[in-house]
């Protein structure tokens, strides 16, 4: 399956930023060139999550592992081409099925292991699936028989656990099996690798077909912005579903030769000790986690973490005084990242941009006009921003518009669409996302919102993340969200959701806006509603997901 015409495809390849690579291709190179370095890591408590000891595998054994999986898959039906729903935690099979997957040419669909039935049957349906790969059990409770009721007539069926499991020894069957197969299906770089799946904040998930190409972009990029170094152990914390782990963690590690540390369900004090006893030297964590250390010496300090030099974090704007702390009390570097599953990859890195104030909320406008940053990423994407009503390009700072983008890291459109408005007529991806153009120099972009999460308060348009940001600090509460609830005569107004530290103590509506207030803020960004929650709704992937806060205040 190749979804890039002909003509795209000679661009990037003729000017580089297509390499050619695919991710079992890289694997095998590491293999070659670094047989005993370790590749891959499990969970510490992969015991307490499937049942069985951890792993750890050498780059000849993930490579070998997977060969051996990618033979079993061909035994049984799976062909190239092939689409593949793979729901697995983060443990070491996840890693090798996507290798397994990829050396036979399949498709690999990964979904996050919280989806049940509805999602599941939406997917495979939507995919015609071919197969599904899971496991046996999961924290002791049968898992994948749960599921396949959901499954189409005919999908062929894979569980890791008393039945199959990671091989590492050689099969010169299962090795000349792959080569083979191989030599008769010959897949490049411009083939799909993956379809991951939109987080669904605002609806139903979209498949998202990508290339090895596309990827392998993704991660040089992610390696600059992360300062990854050759032989480096990575933590990755996030669902092996996505961008921010995919882009981050998968690609870069075969790229460079790295180990790639996996950690599942996140549980802060599993993840600092994997930092310190694994050695991390870069690892991504969400924007609340951060904020907690950083408000927790105690916690930090009981660590030693002299192998960390940068954390990544995104998916919703920072906190600059949590960056002032990592920056210059924890002298640890923040790095800022804006990334989508259709491509959309930005970042700010204390490289580009020292000030906490600013790395926190703004991106360098890579690949803007009249911008020149020193950054290759800067190279890969063209970005600009349009009027979301009449299409036209705004130029002027502080005025929100719809970021759209275009470039090699940019998938080609959603699967099964018409995709008749996911690009502008001459190519660029329409976000949906709201910036504007500031800086001293107009050199960068603000997050304003999502253009559907936008809050329309009597004609003017107000961003709810901005108000999230600084909701982080209010007291006695464990987090907060705004979103919108209809008015009448203003047509929305805001609500501000809270999940206080104790419900005896929780703080009202006049508190809520004092602080607020003493911010600075906008009256007219003042929420006139407080509702309180045992916890915000959230996606798999951790984003609040703002549309079931307005159903839940709407019906309230």
């Amino acid at each position: 399956m190749i979804t890039s015409p002909s003509s795209r495809i000679d661009k990037y390849e003729q000017s580089g930023l297509w390499e050619g690579l695919t991710l079992h291709d890289l694997l095998a190179v590491q293999a070659e060139k670094n047989p005993t370095v370790l590749a891959v890591v499990d969970p510490l408590n992969r015991m307490d999550l499937v049942g069985s000891e951890s792993l750890r595998l050498t780059f000849s054994e993930l490579n070998q592992a997977s060969i051996n999986f990618a033979a079993h898959l061909l035994n049984n039906g799976v062909n190239c081409g092939d689409k593949i729903v793979v729901q697995l935690p983060n443990i070491v099979e996840l890693v090798v099925t996507y290798m397994a997957v990829s050396k036979i040419g399949a498709i690999i669909s990964p979904i996050p292991i919280q989806y049940g039935t509805h999602e599941v049957a939406h997917i495979t349906a939507t995919l015609n699936a071919n197969a599904y790969i899971s496991l046996d059990q999961l924290k002791g409770e049968s898992f994948a028989e749960n599921l396949i009721p959901a499954l189409a007539d005919g999908m062929s069926v894979f569980t890791f656990g008393e039945n199959l499991s990671v091989d590492v020894y050689r099969s010169d069957l299962a090795n000349t099996a792959v080569e083979t197969y191989r030599s008769l299906n010959p897949i490049t770089a411009n083939h799909i690798s993956t379809i991951c799946w939109t987080s669904g904040t605002t609806g139903t998930p979209k498949g998202v077909p990508r290339s090895h190409n596309m990827w392998v972009t993704v991660g040089r990029n992610c390696i600059e912005a992360g300062n990854y170094q050759a032989g480096d152990r990575l933590l990755n914390p996030f669902p092996l579903v996505n961008m921010a782990s995919v882009g981050s963690f998968l690609y870069p590690f075969v790229l460079l030769g790295c180990t790639l540390v996996l950690h599942h369900p996140f549980d802060p004090v599993v993840f600092l000790q994997q930092i310190q006893v694994e050695e991390i030297a870069f690892t991504i964590v969400p924007p609340a986690m951060l904020n907690q250390l950083a408000k927790n010496e105690t916690m930090w300090n009981q660590f030693n973490f002299d192998s960390l030099r940068s954390i990544g974090s995104g998916s919703a704007p920072l906190a600059p005084w949590m960056i002032e702390q990592f920056d210059n009390v924890y002298q640890k570097k923040i790095v800022n990242f804006y990334g989508s599953n259709e491509g959309i990859n930005l970042f700010s890195r204390p490289e580009d941009i020292y000030d906490p104030e600013i790395r926190a909320s703004m991106f360098p406008r890579f690949g803007s006009a009249g911008n020149n940053w020193s950054s290759s990423a800067s190279k890969t994407i063209q970005t600009k921003i349009i009027d979301i009503e009449t299409g036209d390009d705004i130029t002027e700072a502080g005025v929100a518009g719809e970021l759209v983008v275009k470039g090699p890291t940019i998938f080609d459109g959603y699967f099964g669409m018409d995709n008749v408005d996911v690009f502008t007529e001459d190519g660029f991806f329409l976000t949906g996302d709201l910036v504007e153009i500031c800086g001293d120099e107009d050199q960068f972009y603000r997050i304003a919102g999502r253009s559907k999460d936008i809050i329309n308060r009597g004609g003017m348009k107000l961003s709810p993340s901005e108000i999230d940001v600084l909701l982080e600090g209010l007291p006695g509460t464990v987090e907060a969200a705004v979103c919108a609830y209809p008015d009448d005569n203003l047509g929305e107004r805001i609500c501000a959701c809270v999940v206080p530290s104790s419900s005896s103590d929780a703080p009202t509506l006049a508190q809520v806006v004092n602080y607020l207030q003493s911010k600075g803020i906008a009256k007219i960004k003042l929420p006139e509603r407080l509702e309180l929650f045992d916890a915000l709704p959230r996606n798999p992937l951790g984003k609040v997901q703002r549309f079931m806060l307005q159903e839940k205040v709407s019906e309230s």
